[in-house]
């Protein structure tokens, strides 16, 4: 047999030649690779860069080759490491052909590594995600893991569209599995899409720096704020406090990582007085001026009482909303029974998911009992017993703003090919004159006499609703720890925009969602309506007089 083998490799380089053994050879060490895709851009709506992808070098050795150059001792000092520490990860390593050196390294400190031309140490081209707008938008913008794939937020929901197409590329292995020389690409690299969000960086540093003063001036645990165009469905800004910044992935804290607008749920207390209010106006029983006595200012339901802080006699419906009168709304309850009430909660959307589709959204809960005792039968008219996430109480606004359609929310820009809207998957939930009166009513909340005083917007007329909610406790409700609650709708002439403001237990004696919250709306509004173009009005309008659209304020930007 050896004879015979000799005799053909004989054969073999005289008719063929020295090239033809010098490709056979090759073939018997051609090996792929990938060719790394480049990531998507993100982009806010105006194209401002929310995540991008550099170009890095990813260090890494053959074990084997390493130990046998008698230079790894001048491969730890180069890189800034212990000699002893990579000597023991070196051993643990020396029956392997492969091991990280350091991932994600700029192309300057890879260069100074494999300048010195160490056996074994070679670099391989990636890619690591950057995001310019740090800590003020990243739990929606989310993160992507050590491979570049997308982890959390954004990053992961549109994964399919981001990262695009690995290609492949032939080369020359050497005995210990290095490349020493690239044959050709059998296929390119297909890059990852780019996406243009919804949302405004401007609106989000907005939101940031006023959620950060709100918590340092009430000593609040968290804080939380949306703002979407009702229209549209469109997500405008969306921020959460406390924050994290992506690009220091040692410093990452699941705690801070929640994007708490989707994710946490509370009873949203007063702010579902409106949606009350919308299932009296259908009823036919009640309109905005309908009276209710609520003398002597307390009702007993069961074996509770329910408050009001004065006794404000007998007043109209309108009033019982914008004085949030417990007693007046605990009355509407009892007429009307808790269904048609339900009912129109889960017409708003409230425990289901709003369509968005982040990931780890909630749901949230509606109450739904075996046995409907007496108070349970109330309660939910005045938000308690029930579940809701911030973003589903923008949904909820939104319906009042959009002439009383739903329109799913999206945290993808329309544009103006589709003209900036979605109303093809709206659907009407109430009718729009129902919506106007709700709106008349949210505009008297913000008056003088009203629980939102410190809502108001100079130039313009806004509406809203605040709640003050007592935190749950392993033994029930918390004396002492409270979520403060705005969510508003403006501008009240041509409603389009709504913001919902969270404060996660505030202290002192500004607890309240007048207090704590209603302040933090107003400055919102103030910079939303001034980077949407909207026109003030000449004068302001008195408390609980509608302004009809095309009266003064007017949105000239999308």
């Amino acid at each position: 047999m050896l004879i015979l083998r000799l005799v053909q490799l004989q054969v073999g380089v005289s008719q063929y030649g020295n090239d033809f053994l010098q490709r056979q050879g090759d073939l018997r060490a051609v090996r792929s690779a990938e060719i790394p895709a480049y990531r998507g851009l993100i982009t806010d709506r105006r194209g401002s860069p929310l995540a991008v992808s550099t170009p890095v070098v990813t260090l890494w050795a053959n074990p084997q080759q390493l130990l046998g150059s008698g230079r790894e001792n001048e491969l730890a000092e180069l890189m800034n490491l212990s000699v002893a520490d990579f000597a023991r990860r070196l051993e643990r390593y020396r029956k392997k052909q492969f091991m990280y050196l350091a991932r994600h390294q700029t192309p300057h400190t890879a260069r100074a590594v494999l300048a010195a031309d160490i056996p074994g140490v070679y670099g391989q081209r990636e890619y690591k995600r950057f995001y310019p707008a740090g800590e003020v938008v990243s739990q929606l913008v989310g993160t992507t893991d050590i491979d570049g794939a997308g982890a959390t937020g954004l990053e992961l929901v549109f994964e399919d569209k981001l990262k695009g197409r690995p290609g492949k590329k032939r080369f020359i292995k050497a005995l210990h599995g290095e490349s020493i020389r690239d044959i050709g690409v059998v296929n390119e690299a297909a890059d990852g899409a780019e996406l243009q969000l919804s949302l405004d960086l401007r609106l989000q540093h907005v939101q940031h720096r006023e959620l950060l003063r709100a918590m340092n001036e009430t000593g609040a645990a968290a804080a939380s704020a949306v703002t979407v165009d009702a229209r549209t469905g469109e997500i405008l800004a969306m921020t959460n406090l406390p924050s994290f910044n992506p690009n220091r992935r040692g410093q990452l804290d699941l705690a801070t990582m929640r994007n708490r607008v989707v994710t946490d749920v509370f009873e949203p207390g007063s702010t579902v007085k409106p949606l009350t209010l919308v299932a009296a106006l259908e009823s036919g029983e009640f309109d905005i001026e309908t009276l209710i006595n609520t003398s002597p200012g307390r009702i007993k339901v069961g074996d509770k009482v329910l408050p009001d802080p004065v006794n404000y006699g007998e007043i109209s419906v309108s009033r019982v909303i914008e004085k949030s009168s417990q007693v007046g709304v605990t009355k509407i309850a009892q007429a009307l029974g808790h269904e048609p009430i339900l009912d129109v909660f889960a017409r708003f959307g409230l425990g289901q998911s709003t369509g968005a589709e982040f990931p780890g959204e909630r749901s949230g809960r509606l109450p739904d009992h075996d046995f409907w005792s007496a108070i349970d039968r109330v309660t939910p008219a005045f938000g308690y017993g029930l579940l809701v996430t911030p973003m589903q109480l923008a949904q909820a606004y939104a319906v009042f703003a959009n002439k009383g359609k739903l329109v799913p929310f999206t945290f993808i820009a329309q544009g103006e090919a589709s003209g900036g809207s979605r109303h093809h998957a709206s659907r009407q939930v109430i009718s729009p004159a129902v919506a106007e009166q709700v709106i008349t009513v949210l505009h008297r909340v913000t008056g003088p006499e009203g629980t939102a005083r410190k809502a108001t917007v100079s130039g313009f007329g806004v509406g809203g609703k605040t709640g003050t909610v007592h935190k749950v406790g392993s033994a029930g409700y918390l004396d002492d720890r409270y979520v403060a609650l705005f969510v508003g709708v403006a501008p009240v002439s041509a409603p389009r925009y709504v913001t919902v403001v969270v404060i996660d237990e505030p202290s002192g004696d500004a607890y309240g969602g007048g207090a704590a919250a209603a302040p933090v709306y107003s400055r919102i509004t103030q910079e939303v309506l001034r980077i949407k173009n909207v026109a003030p009005k000449s004068a302001e309008p008195e408390s609980g007089e509608l302004i009809l659209a095309g009266s003064g304020e007017g949105d000239t930007s999308a």
